[in-house]
């Protein structure tokens, strides 16, 4: 007997671009939902355009959009209006990421949106919410990394503050959206009315950085950039092994820590009084870090990697996407899966976020052509070929 997915049956508009509300709809439809991506007809989806392509076709994209089915229709037309709440009357979720004012303009707003649907979820992602003093500003993930401390404690003690490299806060958010989500959607089947999640992307970085704040508010403690080491616990590092590789190691458990001086050959230090909490420990970094790095410097990675793990001590490989790529345990996991595709063939990409023991999700497919769906999905919703022709005429599609 096939069992179906958690989310079939549920359906999600996606009207956002670049990257948090998008990645939230794709991991909704990653595990079911029936997601129908909205672009501008003669504006595609950024993310298609975004970083590397193979034989021009935008390899992002095809994360990005899998699973999910693409029409295209201009939301400030009068027939992209109409068309949009018969589609929304027939959804559960609305994604959306225009600054905010930009729905209410075209008369998509949530009163016009949730008297068509009252069962309806409308997400909506912005960099600052919607509303506050910087509401209307431009906001993107690079700003949220910078205004929500992330950036301040990364990087080296003398260096400046360092940015990610990838789209981090963007990420979180769309964990976050997709969360808020099936809240709603939980609440939804008690009231049987729809709501607005409002997801600002300054806030969940905030939330993961941890307790901050309270430090903050009770100690007046602000946090310093520490590199690559921790004010809560030491040795915690990356260390240079004798063959030129990378190791990072941990010592959060105070178990852990004393496993890793034993077997450093320094079972002296374990005994010093400060070494008893991490936080004491990390006032020694330098002691510990000379002992555990110099013990690394004199092992080739597999040397200290299987000297670590008889120990029961944690450490773990710096990789690079080509490590990623070949380890058993991503491996062993599917972690990065093999998903046929139409315009390139077999491609390999990361696989649904987690795995459920009874109803699993799966990339159905890949992201798909500008418009492919557009008939498709109208059709559904009853417009005759020449009401999808006028559409199209109009501009609208």
């Amino acid at each position: 007997m096939t069992t179906s997915p958690p989310l079939h049956g549920l359906r999600v508009l996606d009207l956002a671009t670049l990257f948090a509300g998008p990645l939230a709809a794709t991991m909704l439809g990653d595990f079911g939902a029936d997601v129908i991506k909205i672009e501008h007809p003669r504006k595609p989806d950024p993310s298609r355009g975004h970083g590397p392509a193979k034989n021009g076709v935008g390899l992002w994209w095809k994360l990005l959009g899998r699973n999910k089915r693409t029409i295209t229709l201009d939301l400030s037309t009068p027939g992209g209006r109409d068309t949009l709440l018969r589609l929304a009357a027939t959804a559960d979720v609305v994604v959306e990421n225009f600054r905010p004012g930009t729905l209410e303009k075209w008369g998509l707003g949530w009163p016009q949106l949730s008297e068509a649907n009252e069962r309806l979820v409308l997400a909506r992602v912005t960099g600052f919410g919607q509303y506050g003093p910087y509401a209307r500003r431009a906001g993107f993930g690079t700003l949220a990394e910078a205004m929500s401390g992330f950036a301040a404690i990364t990087g080296e003690p003398d260096g400046p503050p360092t940015l990610p490299p990838f789209g981090l806060a963007d990420s979180i958010a769309a964990l976050a959206t997709a969360y808020a989500v099936m809240t709603a959607l939980h609440a939804r089947a008690a009231t049987g009315r729809g709501q607005v999640v409002d997801m600002a992307i300054i806030e969940p970085i905030l939330t993961v950085l941890g307790p901050h704040p309270l430090w903050y508010d009770q100690l007046g403690y602000v946090q310093p950039r520490t590199g690559n080491r921790s004010r809560n616990n030491a040795p915690r590092n990356t260390y240079r092994t004798a063959d030129g590789a990378w190791v990072a190691v941990s010592t959060s458990a105070q178990s852990i820590a004393e496993r890793v001086m034993r077997l450093v050959g320094r079972p002296d230090l374990i005994s010093e009084p400060w070494f008893a909490e991490g936080t004491t420990r990390a006032q020694h970094a330098d002691v510990l870090d000379e002992a555990v790095g110099g013990w690394i410097a004199r092992h080739t990675r597999d040397e200290a990697m299987a000297a670590f793990e008889k120990a029961e001590a944690a450490i773990a490989p710096i990789y690079d996407i080509r490590d990623v790529m070949a380890d058993p345990q991503y491996q062993a996991l599917d972690t990065v899966t093999e998903v046929p595709d139409p315009e390139l063939g077999a491609v390999r990409m990361q696989n649904v976020l987690f795995r459920l023991s009874e109803t699993p999700g799966a990339i159905r497919w890949t992201g798909r052509p500008h418009g492919a769906d557009t008939d498709a999905v109208l059709g559904e919703l009853g417009l005759t070929g020449a009401e999808i022709t006028a559409l199209r005429s109009e501009g609208a599609l």
